[in-house]
């Protein structure tokens, strides 16, 4: 008991000091808590550059233009690594499906008389080997995958493409709305001050007074929810571009082109050349009719050749040599995979005639979505919104004045606030046309959306 109370007054490296001093009593226990410690530390810096990746400030362009985003979201999302991983794990299939079997080697006592006077023994190498093109159409079915792969990483960064757009014009919508309601409560609250001017001379009730306030207050409540609305559209955006969520978002530059969109024939012949799902059906294609070829080459045997140094005890040392063929002889079964080989190319040339249908279409639906949400913004912009205004300003002036009555301005307000709701939605409904568009061409983003 007296050795050990001394320990109890340590400080902490002491103590560290003295059990690892302790521990060389057991060198089991040692290695074992070297081991341990040398992993954590492994482990730590094996995290640490994705902690620090994870922790990195990144300065936005101001103003953030959704070209940028989409630019930025190609650079920095998870799905373009994956898919490219993806693709190069299958670029090396087509070098392990043609090398032919393992070779064996082999070491044989062919005879141990109980004598003990000797042994006959030998040592073999075997191979094995298709005598048919089998390995030359794995290859081309392997390749065939490969090429898929590689149209799949396209689609991933056209597909991350369109969710920061998405987001882009989500948190767009609502920052416009935001202002749009801004400008209301200025309005209204102008309202409020001629109600209550009026109200001060004797002019007005006191039920205008409060008829004006209750509008007042209900554009201050959707103000305040919309608050919570943008920072939501916020962390939405920097998940699509694969940021921090601490990570300030500037003002957005959203400014959709009016520019008319190409002759649908154009585009459709853009579609049609451009969409990587196209190019993973002809990929499917190819390797549906390399099967086809796999499954005709198992008619064929397989062959093997066995040789090495042979010792009898009769004939002394010599070499053997053997040579093998299998027999292929269960037809029905093999006839069943050339039929389910067939069968898959049938499929696939279907899916292919589907998609371009389907592709067809999507062109053609998208670049009429352009035009319509072009022609809706124009009106709005050009003819419901100017007279909108005016009609408020005039209803303001006129209750003001005592020559209308408040129904009348609170009336005027609401089709104002609801022109300028259009406008906001004609604006993001034209920059979610294009996007699409582009996403139905197979087109990266571009200042204009056409090919």
């Amino acid at each position: 008991m007296g050795k050990m109370s001394p320990r109890r007054t340590l400080g902490p490296h002491q103590r560290c000091r003295a059990l690892s001093l302790c521990s060389t009593a057991n060198p089991t226990e040692k290695c074992t808590s070297l081991l341990a410690g040398l992993g954590s530390l492994l482990a730590v810096w094996l995290l640490l550059p994705i902690v620090v990746d994870a922790q990195e400030s990144v300065t936005l362009p101001s103003p953030l233009s959704v070209e940028q985003s989409t630019q930025l979201a190609r650079l920095r999302r998870a799905e373009i690594v994956s898919a490219r991983a993806r693709a190069t794990a299958a670029e090396n299939r087509p070098a392990q499906v043609a090398a032919p079997p393992d070779p064996m080697i082999m070491l044989s006592a062919d005879h141990i008389p109980f004598m003990g006077q000797g042994a006959d023994a030998s040592a073999q190498f075997q191979q094995d080997f298709p005598l048919s093109r089998l390995l030359h159409h794995r290859r081309r079915a392997a390749e065939a995958m490969a090429l898929g792969t590689r149209a799949f990483v396209s689609r991933a960064g056209l597909d991350v493409e369109q969710d920061a757009a998405r987001a882009f014009f989500m948190l767009d919508e609502r920052r416009r709305i935001s202002a749009v309601l801004d400008e209301q409560l200025a309005l209204t609250a102008k309202l409020v001050a001629a109600t209550m001017a009026r109200f001060s001379s004797g002019r007005a009730a006191q039920g205008d007074v409060l008829q004006a306030q209750s509008a007042q207050a209900r554009l201050r409540a959707e103000r305040r929810a919309l608050d919570a609305e943008i920072r939501g559209a916020e962390a939405m955006l920097r998940a699509a571009l694969a940021l921090p969520q601490e990570t300030p978002i500037p003002p957005l530059a959203s400014v959709p082109s009016q520019t008319p969109p190409l002759p649908a024939a154009a585009l459709t012949q853009a579609a049609l050349g451009r969409r990587p799902e196209l190019s993973m059906m002809r990929a499917e294609q190819q390797r549906a009719r390399a099967d086809v070829d796999v499954m005709r080459s198992m008619y064929f045997p397989m062959g093997f050749v066995r040789t090495g140094p042979a010792y009898t005890m009769t004939d002394g040392a010599g070499w053997m040599l053997m040579f093998g063929l299998s027999l292929p002889v269960w037809r029905g079964r093999l006839r069943a995979g050339v039929a389910e080989a067939h069968a898959m190319v049938q499929m696939a040339d279907a899916d292919l005639q589907a998609m371009t249908v389907m592709i067809t279409g999507e062109a053609a639906a998208a670049r009429e979505s352009v035009s319509a949400a072009q022609a809706r913004l124009g009106a709005i912009q050009q003819e419901v919104l100017p007279l909108s205004q005016k009609g408020a300003q005039s209803q303001l002036a006129g209750y003001a004045a005592g020559q209308v009555p408040l129904a009348s301005s609170l009336l005027a307000f609401t089709q104002l606030l609801e022109a300028r709701m259009d406008e906001v939605m004609a604006q993001v409904n034209l920059g979610l046309a294009w996007a699409r568009l582009r996403r139905a061409i197979g087109a990266s983003t571009d200042a204009e959306g056409n090919p």
